[in-house]
């Protein structure tokens, strides 16, 4: 079983050569169908919006319920029955819901039972998609490329939640849900016309078929709490998505409202986040990681710490505005930093069985803690203001950051020579 609880790195130097054609295949369409799915987002929340507050959280928490439920069944299929297959059924699967849903809103409009319905079917997709797709980058590159393919991919995530919104919103005042749905079949129609093409070559890598599925999970789970690289891994991403996800996305627009900057800058703060984890990944996918890729994690996370004290900071005058921007673009970009190194050294290490299952932990981490963390910051917000949440935030950053460089699995990894 590869381990990445060694000084030597698992994580491989970017190649200088061009990227299998696969690969970018795969990856322009998988971008595509983000950008659909980011627009049918915008859409479903919008109608949902109408029926009140309750009903809109109650069709987030459809989605959101079943992905995290059924995320580590997802990984374990993902392993047993291939990646591509696994995506190739969900991709199938969300064509067919997206067109019905785009039939009956036309005819009922947009009920309840039927948001909640298409959302609960969302998720259930979900989680046997995410660890699927996640795993996909390994089964088409190299390792020796694998950073710049992670780069890559980061980065067109990044411009398809960008553009996602803006185009939902144009979309649903034009055509309504209904149009909205219609677009994002075709975008889902694009990305099963890529998978029938690409064959991954790890595919053939497998668990077990005599291994039941509770014990295929049962076996990932204890890879990765047993491997010590991995379980710091997983512990340092728990830590970034707590303290870095919701301190633009939640208390940004709560900081953003008690000093009366308006929602326009809310959005310029969000944005200038974006701007940062794009920068961040483009950097990433043409320089490459750093050397010591352990290193990398940490100094990521110091520099969103850096970005988030700027914006706790921020004075509360409209001219302030631009600096809780440039606050938010270094938060963006220790976050893209963060996830440039942890991505890869995640991705590398699992053992080829494994794959799928490791990226459905790291996908439950991210989801647990960000449950929890939205939640108690949320409270303290209210409690204490914004200001104290952003600033816990930078707390737990900055935990992490240390914790990382003082783990000598991690302090010890380096690049493979080429």
């Amino acid at each position: 079983m590869a381990s990445l609880g060694t000084t030597e790195s698992v994580v491989s130097p970017p190649s200088r050569t061009v990227l299998p054609r696969s690969y970018l295949c795969w990856l322009a369409g998988t971008r595509v169908s983000l950008v659909g799915d980011a627009a049918l987002y915008f859409a479903l929340g919008w109608a949902a919006s109408a029926h009140g507050g309750q009903m809109a959280a109650l069709v987030l928490t459809a989605i959101t319920l079943p992905r995290t439920v059924l995320l580590l069944l997802g990984g374990a299929v993902g392993d047993r029955f291939g990646a591509r297959r696994v995506m190739i059924t969900g991709d199938v699967a969300m064509l067919a819901a997206v067109l019905a849903l785009a039939v009956a809103s036309r005819i009922w409009g947009t009920p309840p039972w039927m948001l909640l319905g298409f959302a609960a079917v969302v998720g259930t997709v979900d989680a046997f998609y995410l660890p699927a797709t996640g795993s996909m980058p390994r089964r088409l590159v190299s390792k020796e490329q694998l950073p710049r393919a992670m780069a890559l991919r980061q980065a067109g995530g990044q411009v398809a939640s960008l553009l996602g919104a803006p185009l939902g919103a144009v979309l649903v005042a034009m055509a309504g849900l209904s149009g909205t749905a219609l677009v994002d079949a075709g975008s889902f129609a694009a990305v099963l016309a890529v998978m029938l093409w690409v064959r991954p070559a790890a595919e053939a890598e497998r668990s077990p078929r005599a291994e039941s599925l509770l014990a295929g999970i049962a076996d990932g789970v204890k890879i990765a709490v047993t491997d010590p690289v991995l379980r710091t891994a997983l512990l340092l991403t728990a830590a970034a998505a707590a303290g870095l996800l919701p301190a633009v996305a939640l208390l940004s627009p709560l900081l953003a409202r008690s000093n009366g900057w308006g929602p326009g800058s809310a959005g310029l703060v969000a944005a200038g986040q974006g701007a940062g984890i794009l920068l961040a990944a483009l950097l990433a996918a043409r320089l490459g990681p750093m050397r010591r890729i352990g290193m990398g994690t940490s100094l990521g996370l110091a520099l969103a710490v850096v970005g988030l004290a700027g914006l706790a900071a921020a004075p509360a005058t409209a001219a302030a505005t631009a600096a809780a921007i440039a606050a938010a673009v270094v938060v963006g970009a220790g976050s893209g930093m963060f996830a440039c190194h942890m991505g890869p050294l995640v991705l590398a290490g699992a053992p080829d069985t494994h794959v799928s299952r490791v990226q459905s932990l790291l996908t439950l981490v991210q989801s647990l803690a960000l449950v929890v963390a939205n939640n108690v910051l949320g409270w303290l917000a209210n409690a204490a203001g914004a200001r104290s949440a952003i600033a816990l935030c930078a707390v737990l950053g900055c935990v992490a950051g240390v914790t990382g460089l003082a783990s000598p699995s991690l302090r010890g990894l380096r690049q493979a020579k080429s």
